[in-house]
């Protein structure tokens, strides 16, 4: 399992580039026996036909990761760039990228301390000032590399640390592809369908395609949401908190769970003996908001492991809410049938 998760998340796949994500998954996928196929929006579903109840349940989690895109090339090969989903800016100084198809290495860069005036320096620098340096002499010389509309990930692996730790880009959301790759190896009573979704991070664009095409009983959206137990954060903030087992959302900015699937998932939790927690604070959005509102309705449940520092290069995890997360929603995959 880990060496799955650790595969996907050293992937590369930026919102609207998921190839390099989707060509992991359709191989490690066809390994469950479940029919494949891609839609025209570059979704991944993976399906396993039950012969029992006539309930169709549909998981979904994200492919694709927050990322920078290539907007200008300077006279002096310096790249400018625009952002891909949400990215605090200032994060982004000193970090380390690589572009397009052959992984050019860059670095993100800005005027050094000296050269800044007094002012400059008290002030938060922004994206907007800042280019990607690929050690090019001139816009000639660039473009031999690089191209307008080139993606640009985080140069980031992932790394075990600490106390069952992990660190990574994307987490958000390959545990969710992960943890759906775990479920894909199990045999179902009703209709299973898994849902790999693209541009997630810019819209939930491929969950609206998925979603309609599938059109499903049953929704459960895997994620990858915010911890932020951390120190000066109000106690209301703190949203989740690592090691305390998958987070089950009643509500965030872009769904409300079903009441009753809400308390099934909570009742598995206990009755198994698996550590839960339910999500604290109502922020983010996911793939549900969309899923939800399909035809006439699907019922949806949003299931999370929560890691700290989403959205940047160095996000972070507990293993043990990894595990936890997948046996939570196997144990309430066996009651489906009957709902």
């Amino acid at each position: 399992m880990v060496e799955v998760l650790e595969g996907l998340t050293n992937a590369r796949g930026v919102s609207g580039n998921e190839n390099e994500v989707r060509e992991i998954i359709l191989e490690l996928a066809a390994q469950t026996g479940a029919e494949l196929s891609v839609d025209r929006m570059g979704n991944v579903i993976a399906r396993k036909t039950g012969k029992g109840s006539g309930t169709k349940v549909m998981a979904a989690a994200h492919m694709d990761e927050v990322g920078l895109i290539i907007s200008a090339i300077s006279d002096n090969g310096m790249l400018k760039f625009q952002p891909i989903g949400a990215i605090d800016q200032r994060l982004l100084l000193s970090k380390r990228v690589l572009i397009g198809k052959d992984a050019i290495p860059g670095v993100i860069g800005v005027k050094a301390i000296h050269l800044q005036e007094r002012d400059e320096r008290n002030k938060v620098i922004k994206q907007k000032q800042m280019f990607i340096d690929i050690g090019a002499s001139s816009k000639e010389d660039a473009q031999k590399v690089v191209q307008l509309g080139d993606y640009a990930s985080f140069d980031s692996s992932f790394t075990p640390f600490g106390d069952n730790k992990v660190k990574a880009k994307a987490l958000d959301d390959r545990v969710g592809c992960s943890v759906l790759l775990e479920l894909l190896k199990e045999s179902y009573d009703f209709e299973f369908i898994a849902c790999f979704t693209v541009q997630e991070e810019v819209g939930l664009r491929g969950a609206t395609a998925a979603a309609y095409h599938l059109n499903p009983d049953i929704a459960i959206v895997l994620e990858g949401t915010t911890c932020a137990d951390i120190p000066d954060v109000p106690e209301h903030m703190v949203t989740t908190r690592m090691g305390r087992g998958p987070a089950v959302s009643f509500m965030d900015k872009s769904s409300i769970a079903n009441p009753k699937l809400f308390k099934q998932m909570v009742e598995t939790a206990e009755t198994n003996g698996i550590p839960y927690q339910v999500k604290e604070n109502i922020a983010g959005g996911n793939d549900a908001g969309t899923i939800q509102t399909t035809h006439s309705g699907v019922a949806a449940v949003v299931v999370s492991t929560p890691c700290r520092y989403i959205h940047s290069p160095s996000s972070m995890l507990d293993l043990e809410d990894y595990y936890n997360t997948i046996r939570l929603v196997k144990e309430f995959l066996k009651g489906c049938g009957s709902r």
